[in-house]
């Protein structure tokens, strides 16, 4: 409780009076201090009484209009006051906005005197992402001499998420796919809890393991085996290379790749498995995390995924996939050999002799492997890393379509003795800016990119899959037709 101005001129009269009986030395002054002082003591109690009955009836709610949002994003957040019955006192009630925020005016809403009701609406910008939690509202209360302010009603909280992609579609064909982590194919019975198949009983087995319901149906005793439980360690590659830099402010190939791979850190923390990183830039690995299962090693994981960039283009000259140590005459004979390659195995196409039989093979394979493969920064994370594990692992590649030779390079070497990979894929052609009439050439680009995909999708032991945004994936399937299908198949 404090004073309000025209409190403190009573009491300065006060101490007049109280002056003046001293200098004229009569009593009658004082007794009027006597009668100022009671008066102020019985509107403080006064007050006091009504402050607290009007605190107790009032109810004050702050109700933001969405509770998840992204980062400088404004929504709105309604401020209402209700009160039982009609009070004498003036009150203000102040909104309890979370400092990280920008109010935009009407933060306050009053409440005269015999009015029951009031509200108001803020537009409230939040530029700072994260979980913010509203203060309690804070109601000032006065009768003129008096002024009191204490907080009030319920919080609310508001999760402000960083801008980033919407609506990511990870799936093949246009199709959308779930992405499956975490499922441990152990290939191999144990004693898990999964029923693998039945056997006869050999000498030495527990009588434990024993099916009774198969040995009294078959007559000769028969063991049940279970598949044993396994952890699947995973090593996630994530390629934050110049060309991942493609597409719209805050929804880039890196930035949808990224929401995966985060999912894909949040799922092996859910389940405990073991989690490898890797993140690859135009020059090589920038990062290493080896594989294990604390809480702080996902978390670290989580941090260094969000804080990823797509590394800067040093010389425009140079190609985005082939790296800083070529020249540009050097990616110029490359692209000659190969369009001669090209031109070489159209020309066999038509031939059926024993000669353009034979050279066929290695024309075509000349395509992929005329560049040399060991200076590219994704084929060299990959063999660098798994050089260092052993045992089969899940192979996680997060990257684009901009060099389909390393992709195929990449993913061999991925699912290498027995092991597993998945491309997550983003395709340029669904990062382009460009007008609506751009589309059918779009689907053109798409095609191309769907039958790279299956081919990869051929390889053993590897699964390709295409992330990108959902809305511009439909908008360019429906420019090629609605009967069209990709490369022969896919959707209809």
């Amino acid at each position: 409780m404090k004073a309000t101005r025209r409190l403190w001129g009573v009491a300065g009269l006060a101490v007049v009076l109280a002056v003046l009986a001293t200098v004229l030395a009569r009593p009658f002054p004082l007794l009027g201090v006597a009668l100022l002082g009671a008066w102020i003591l019985s509107r403080q109690y006064l007050f006091y009484r009504a402050t607290t009955a009007l605190v107790s009836d009032l109810s004050v709610s702050q109700v933001p209009a969405r509770t998840l949002i992204r980062t400088d994003e404004t929504t709105t957040v309604t401020l209402t006051a209700t009160i039982d019955r009609p009070t004498k006192l003036a009150c203000s009630i102040k909104a309890g906005l979370p400092p990280a925020t920008v109010g935009k005016g009407g933060e306050q809403v009053t409440l005269d005197p015999g009015e029951t009701d009031a509200e108001t609406t803020v537009d409230v910008e939040w530029p700072v992402a994260g979980r913010h939690e509203f203060r309690q509202a804070h109601v000032t209360v006065g009768d003129g001499l008096f002024e009191q302010t204490v907080p009030v009603g319920e919080t609310a909280a508001v999760t402000v998420q960083p801008r980033g992609p919407r609506n990511v579609h990870v799936g093949e064909g246009g199709d959308q796919a779930l992405l499956a982590y975490g499922e441990h194919a152990a290939d191999h019975p144990g004693s898990g809890v999964e029923p693998a198949e039945l056997r006869e009983y050999i000498a030495g087995d527990s009588a434990a393991r024993i099916d009774w319901n198969a040995t009294a149906r078959l007559d000769t005793p028969y063991v049940r085996e279970y598949e044993a439980e396994t952890d699947q360690e995973t090593l996630l590659v994530v390629d934050h290379g110049s060309s991942l830099a493609a597409g719209p402010r805050a929804e880039t190939k890196l930035a949808y790749l990224r929401e995966v791979a985060v999912a894909v850190v949040d799922s092996a923390k859910e389940l405990d498995d073991p989690l490898g990183m890797v993140s690859v830039g135009d020059e090589g690995i920038t990062s290493r995390f080896e594989p294990t299962t604390t809480t702080s090693h996902y978390d670290a994981i989580r941090r260094t995924l969000l804080d990823l960039e797509p590394t800067a283009r040093t010389d425009p000259t140079v190609d985005d996939r082939l790296g800083p140590i070529w020249g540009h005459s050097q990616v110029s004979t490359v692209q000659e050999t190969m369009e001669g390659a090209r031109k070489t195995l159209v020309e066999f196409e038509g031939e059926s002799d024993q000669f353009s039989t034979t050279l066929r093979p290695f024309y075509d394979s000349q395509q992929y492997y005329r560049t040399p493969l060991a200076d590219r920064p994704l084929l060299g994370a990959v063999r660098a890393t798994l050089a260092r594990r052993s045992g089969q692992q899940v192979s996680i590649i997060c990257t684009d379509d901009s060099d389909p030779r390393e992709l195929r390079e990449t993913a061999t070497l991925a699912a290498r003795n027995g092991g597993q990979a998945l491309l997550l894929l983003a395709p340029t052609v669904l990062y382009e800016t460009g007008s609506v009439q751009d589309l059918e050439a779009r689907y053109e680009g798409y095609v191309a990119f769907e039958e790279l995909r299956r081919e990869l999708s051929r390889l053993d032991r590897v699964t390709a899959l295409e992330v990108g945004p959902g809305d511009r994936l439909a908008a360019v399937l429906a420019a090629g037709g609605a009967q069209r299908s990709p490369a022969g198949g896919g959707r209809t």
